[in-house]
């Protein structure tokens, strides 16, 4: 099979594919706070006049529901990786590969795959844009690390995660790269993983979960903040902090030594647990309020939590500073509700902090915009402005965007929101409840993918 990369995909993900800044991760920074305020060109005026530039046709063999990675970007080169442990690096401006690699992962005999473990590439690079080099974890777990310029490995590919683990998008944080593991893919347990990009010493790590559970499968995998704490939204699993299993909860790890700081966990985790509505499908975001860093996190619970970075719950780890009402999952559904992957935040000109969010399904009954955009059942972005003290925080609902099907991380350019409408199938089951492989679901969409300004 191939997969084909289109300008609109690197709008989507790395906006500055149009001009010659950088967008060198996943969110475009350690932070994930998908947005750029630079002169890019883009603004609400450029906006409706956007055409696509270029497509480029490249070889990749699928794999389950996985096939190329959002684009990351460094001047000119713009970098997608394949399922099949491919890598290209692309012409930003025309779309022409510079070069190619296939990744030599090591043979893969674990069973068949399937729709949660797939045995493949499935971590978006990371560039570091001052050595010039670019990251990339290949499907047997090993690290990448090769000039930008031509692909070249700079060191052998190193041991990072266990073979054929399910990973997230890589961040990069002062030298070293950090990635998520989840779904117990190959029996690898839950955890958060960090090695020097530079070489020197193992791989170090730190378990969510000492049995199965608690997997870290939001898009943009962790966030990090200006001190190095790392923060990451764990999904399903038996609670007992006092065997060090944090299942529902937002973990806060010491980024140096990978031990834990501090954590969140909702006092209704029992009950998120029992209906599947678990926190691990998004990740959260951190970003600056007042004399405070504050975290935004979510799930399928359609509930958006606001946490001090250094306190993250309280003394119990389980009083926020803010939880909203239900926004976006009234019927408590364990999937295709609720937030999934990840939010984007805002500063604007007049020193406004906002928060906007993919919301799968329709918004509750009760929840108010001032500004909607139609009747949006399938799913929209969701925005919000951060009000109130740093001590009490709270957001108010300011706009809906209209309806799109499986809307994926916003990004924001300047006072604009880019969102993708990726009109996947998210079905799960069929009308006798069987389970539907993902190969059914890939070709059975709902929708085309849409890009809305």
């Amino acid at each position: 099979m191939f997969a084909r990369v289109l300008l609109a995909a690197a709008l989507i993900s790395a906006p500055l594919a149009l001009t010659a800044a950088d967008w060198t991760q996943y969110g475009g920074d350690s932070s994930r706070s998908f947005f750029i305020d630079r002169d890019s060109g883009l603004d609400k005026h450029s906006a409706s006049k956007l055409k696509l530039r270029w497509k480029s046709k490249l070889e990749n063999v699928s794999k389950e529901l996985n096939s190329l990675t959002v684009p990351v970007v460094s001047g000119k080169y713009a970098v997608v990786a394949g399922s099949n442990d491919e890598l290209y690096a692309l012409d930003a401006s025309s779309g022409a590969v510079i070069w190619h690699r296939h990744l030599e992962a090591l043979p893969n005999t674990l069973p068949k795959a399937d729709w949660l473990c797939p045995n493949a590439l499935t971590a978006t690079p990371v560039i570091d844009a001052e050595k010039q080099v670019v990251h990339a974890l290949a499907s047997d777990g090993r690290l990448y690390s090769m000039r930008l310029q031509t692909g070249e490995d700079l060191q052998p590919p190193r041991e990072f995660v266990p073979p054929f683990a399910k990973t997230w998008s890589l961040n990069l944080f002062k030298g070293v790269i950090y990635t998520p593991t989840s779904q117990a893919c190959n029996k690898v347990r839950s955890a958060i993983y960090a090695i020097n990009a530079e070489g020197g010493g193992a791989s170090r790590q730190f378990q969510a979960m000492h049995t199965y559970g608690a997997g870290i499968w939001g898009r943009a995998g962790v966030a990090i903040d200006e001190e190095g704490t790392v923060f990451a939204g764990t999904g399903d699993g038996i609670f007992d902090p006092k065997s060090s299993q944090y299942p529902n909860t937002i973990l806060a790890v010491n980024g140096s030594t990978l031990q834990l700081k501090d954590y969140f966990t909702p006092k209704n985790y029992a009950w998120i647990a029992k209906k599947d509505l678990d926190m691990g499908n998004t990740s959260p975001i951190v970003f600056p309020y007042g004399k405070k860093e504050l975290v935004a996190a979510s799930g399928k619970l359609g509930v958006i939590w606001l946490l001090d970075a250094k306190c993250m719950g309280g003394d119990d780890h389980m009083t926020p500073l803010y939880a909203s009402p239900v926004l976006a999952n009234d019927s408590a559904s364990y999937y295709a509700k609720g937030f999934w992957g990840a939010f984007a935040t805002r500063l604007d000109k007049k020193g406004k902090r906002w928060l906007y969010a993919p919301a799968w399904g329709p918004k509750t009954e009760q929840t108010k915009f001032k500004r909607t955009n139609g009747d949006a059942q399938s799913g929209s972005i969701m925005a919000f402005q951060v009000t109130g003290p740093d001590t009490k925080p709270e957001l108010r609902p300011m706009w809906q965007s209209a309806d799109m099907a499986v809307p994926a991380p916003p990004v924001v350019v300047n006072d604009v929101v880019f969102a993708l409408s990726d009109g996947d199938n998210t079905d799960q089951n069929d009308a006798n409840a069987r389970l539907l492989a993902s190969s059914f679901r890939a070709e059975h969409p709902r929708g085309h993918a849409v890009v809305y300004a």
